[in-house]
């Protein structure tokens, strides 16, 4: 079970989006990596707004495997499940590769109940806003990807940092109302006999969740304007990529902190050099090609080409 959890968190989908951006299809990596940062957000947002409690904090009964200190509600690995999972499999028509997603996504569902870190209706709102989250994705790429090509790039950096701010503007809003909020004593507790500490109620996850959305679009905004690079090579190239990759952005990780506006920067930096810093380095130092230009631009018709 705490396999199958694992399978459902960030632990497991950044270094499987890393190595799969720099390594084998760095525009499959992005499309899944704004989905689940878009829903990241969300559900940071939406605990806020509910702080509800695990079940583990209220019933004695339950023993809590995991020492956690954030609100329940929605449950974040049920959500990311539905929207990750779903991604990928929505890719494919292989009947068996959604039969394995959806597997997976129970089984990561039923985890976090065993566990007791979520109750039934925790995971069940967390696979419904996942589920709502992949269809407005999915329903919203080919309207919202070409309009924003056709901006410029001085224009898509702006709003990489609108959309991000404007996204913590309202979990400030949500936390707002928690500023005096104590935590009942039962609760507390419990978190610390698992293991945990019951921290007060910040905003240093949401900052860090928005702050890596804006280095996210501003990165990929940047790497489609200078050109992106072909993930081929030889399994040397490949795989140098990576402590390449990793050694600059465990510098920039070195200055995390607990500052709003520092963790908003530093994780704006650290998907920056993810997404279009480490793909220029890769280049100049041969370990990956720049990909060849298409004969046509997103948008242009095919028509021409028959001429």
């Amino acid at each position: 079970m705490l396999f199958m959890s694992y399978l459902g968190s960030a632990a497991f989908y950044v270094p499987v989006l890393l190595a799969l951006f720099w390594c084998v299809a760095p525009r499959l990596a992005a499309r899944a990596a704004v989905v689940l940062l878009f829903g990241a957000m969300l559900n940071a947002l939406l605990k806020l707004v509910f702080h509800a409690p695990r079940p583990y904090w209220t019933d004695p009964n339950i023993q809590g495997k995991q020492s956690l200190s954030s609100f329940g509600m929605p449950s974040g690995h049920a959500q990311n499940s539905v929207a990750g999972w779903g991604f990928f499999a929505a890719q494919t028509r292989r009947w068996f590769l959604w039969a394995g997603a959806v597997v997976i996504i129970v089984l990561i569902g039923v985890s976090r109940v065993y566990l007791g870190v979520h109750s039934v209706g925790q995971v069940l709102a967390g696979w419904g806003v996942g589920l709502a989250v992949l269809v407005a994705a999915l329903g919203l790429e080919p309207i919202a990807v070409p309009w924003w090509r056709r901006q410029h790039l001085a224009v898509q950096l702006v709003l990489s940092l609108a959309i991000s701010l404007l996204l913590l503007a309202a979990a400030w809003g949500a936390v707002r109302p928690l500023q005096n909020w104590q935590w009942p004593h039962a609760w507390a507790d419990a978190v610390r006999a698992a293991g945990g500490v019951a921290a007060p109620v910040t905003l240093v996850d949401s900052a860090q969740a928005s702050g890596a959305l804006c280095g996210l679009l501003m990165g990929l905004s940047i790497v489609a304007w200078r050109g992106w690079f072909d993930p081929g090579g030889k399994a040397w190239q490949r795989l140098g990529r990576l402590p390449v990759g990793l050694a600059g952005a465990a510098v920039i990780a070195v200055f995390e902190g607990t500052n709003l506006i520092q963790a908003f920067v530093v994780q704006a930096l650290l998907v920056l050099w993810v997404t279009a810093g480490a793909p220029e380095v890769f280049v100049r130092l041969r370990l990956a090609a720049r990909s060849t230009p298409g004969l046509t631009q997103a948008g242009d018709e095919r028509a021409g080409l028959r001429q």
